[in-house]
C-alpha cells in the first residue's frame, strides 16, 4: 500500500497488528498496535529492537499515552467518517502539547480536501481512502495559498509575519 508522507508518495513499510495477535509470534519489522495492545504488552514491546508505531482511536486520550510517545515513530489517528474531526485535535495535542516530533499518520475516511488542513494541525503523513486516487490527493496540500492562524506549521499568525 502506498501513503503520502511529508508530501511524498511512498510505499508503506508499517505493518498493523490486531489485538488478538500473539504477542509471542509477531512478524519483525516496523508493527502498529493498539493502545489497549501497547497497554498490555508494553515491557514485551519495549524490549523489541524494531520500530514500533501505535494506533488511537477518536475517544482516544492522547496524554495517556504521553509517558510512552518516545517509544513510538508513528502514531496513527483514526477518522472514522467525514465529519468525525477528534483526530485533529489529538495530532494537535501531540504536536504542541506533548512535543511529539514523530511522523503523525491520518488513517480511515482521509479525503484530499482535508490534507492541507490535516498538515496545519500536525499530520505528516496520511493515508487516503482507498476511493480516492493517492496522485491527486498530493494535490490537496496546495490548496490553502495563505495561511492567516498560527498553527503547528506555521507558529506565527499572518498579521505578526506582515509586520516582521
Amino acid at each position: 500500500m502506498k501513503v503520502i508522507n511529508n508530501r511524498q508518495i511512498v510505499e508503506d513499510s508499517w505493518q498493523n497488528i490486531d489485538d488478538e495477535s500473539n504477542i509471542e509470534q509477531l512478524p519483525s519489522g516496523k508493527l502498529i498496535v493498539s493502545l489497549s495492545f501497547w497497554n498490555n504488552h508494553k515491557q514485551t514491546l519495549s524490549a523489541r529492537d524494531d520500530a514500533l508505531g501505535i494506533r488511537l482511536n477518536p475517544e482516544d486520550d492522547v496524554t495517556d499515552i504521553a509517558g510512552d510517545l518516545a517509544s513510538f515513530e508513528l502514531v496513527v489517528l483514526q477518522f472514522p467518517a467525514f465529519r468525525d474531526g477528534r483526530a485533529y485535535s489529538q495530532a494537535r495535542n501531540l504536536r504542541q502539547h506533548q512535543n511529539y516530533q514523530g511522523e503523525i499518520r491520518a488513517s480511515g475516511n482521509v479525503l484530499r480536501d482535508q490534507i492541507a488542513f490535516m498538515e496545519r494541525v500536525g499530520f505528516n503523513s496520511f493515508e487516503i481512502d482507498s476511493h480516492q486516487d493517492i496522485n491527486d490527493a498530493i494535490n490537496g496540500f496546495d490548496e490553502i495559498s495563505i495561511k492567516y492562524q498560527a498553527s503547528s506549521d506555521e507558529p506565527l499568525p499572518l498579521y505578526k509575519r506582515a509586520s516582521a
